[in-house]
């Protein structure tokens, strides 16, 4: 570990680093790419027109299969009716998943009927399936399309279908605390796991927001202030520093941050060694991972909880 990189670091902040999940997307020669993952990192596959559902479920299989604790995405948009959810679902049961990520999706017309991740998400509760773990997007910095007060209203609403929240890119951290410390006055109880862009040079990673779809246009990345103000003072960019700046409110109850997840862009090797030599060897005692469950799903089949109508 660099003394740059360990500057500020404390054990929870590695802690974090360590326990990480690793998105990938599923372009060719994902292989490659995922042979640099520790096969005890959890990874992410991501959903998109461009690919398709099978494209993601072919390499959510692959990668179960090569011993990875796998989060596909899925979405709402993408999925044509009940007979392709099941299909999909039915497909993860068998390949050993039982974590899945549901996002609305950036197709402008939905391929069947279902257009947003609260739809899909009422139609998993009513189908059943054999997931013990759910997630759902939020987006601390907003959304171009999307006003505050819909975002807030579908959280609400998507919050009692799921077990957890993952963020879109965060890249000011007063932003990010700002917004959290919104939602859970406003009872939204769902443990965070923080989106941070993989490390690389801040004009790369800029190019990359707009060219793979983390946000379709450039008002999207306009609005992400923490990002633009390093590219203009000419600074590296440090996912940690986040997480550092967050000081003593990464581990607050009452914000409930659970875990992070790393935007890679498919530069996976770079986010592997980063992880290494920030967090140390996995061995190390004071950097355990946190869970990255929460039992709220479990709760609510014990109780005989079913998808509202």
């Amino acid at each position: 570990m660099s003394l740059r990189e360990n500057r500020g670091a404390s054990p929870d902040v590695r802690s974090f680093v360590r326990a990480a999940t690793i998105e990938i997307i599923p372009v060719k020669g994902y292989e490659q790419r995922l042979a640099a993952v520790p096969t005890d990192t959890t990874v992410t596959i991501t959903c998109s027109p461009r690919f398709g559902l099978e494209r993601t479920l072919g390499a959510t299989e692959f990668a179960a299969a090569a011993g990875y604790t796998v989060v596909p995405h899925l979405a709402a948009r993408q999925v044509t009716d009940e007979t392709e959810l099941k299909e999909f679902v039915g497909r993860l049961d068998a390949a050993g998943v039982r974590d899945l990520y549901v996002i609305g999706g950036d197709a402008s017309e939905p391929a069947g009927i279902y257009s947003s991740a609260a739809e899909l998400l009422d139609a998993l509760g009513a189908i059943g399936h054999s997931l013990t773990s759910i997630g759902v997007a939020c987006y601390p910095e907003g959304h171009p399309a999307i006003s505050d007060d819909e975002l807030m209203a579908a959280l609400r609403l998507k919050q009692s279908l799921a077990d957890y929240m993952v963020s879109q890119l965060c890249f000011d951290t007063d932003a990010l605390l700002t917004w959290l410390r919104a939602v859970r006055s406003a009872g939204v109880t769902l443990p965070l796991h923080i989106g941070l862009a993989a490390p690389m040079q801040t004009r790369k990673l800029a190019e990359l927001s707009l060219k793979i779809g983390v946000g379709s246009s450039l008002r999207y990345l306009t609005k992400q202030h923490g990002l633009i103000g390093t590219v203009l003072r000419g600074k590296s960019y440090r996912p940690e520093q986040v997480l550092i700046d967050m000081g003593s409110e990464l581990t607050s109850p009452a914000l409930n941050v659970e875990r992070l997840h790393m935007f890679s862009f498919n530069q996976v090797t770079a986010t592997v060694e980063w992880q290494r030599r920030l967090a140390g060897p996995s061995n190390s005692g004071d950097l355990s991972p946190r869970p990255a469950r929460s039992p709220h799903l479990d709760q609510r089949r014990r109780h005989g909880w079913k998808s509202p109508k």
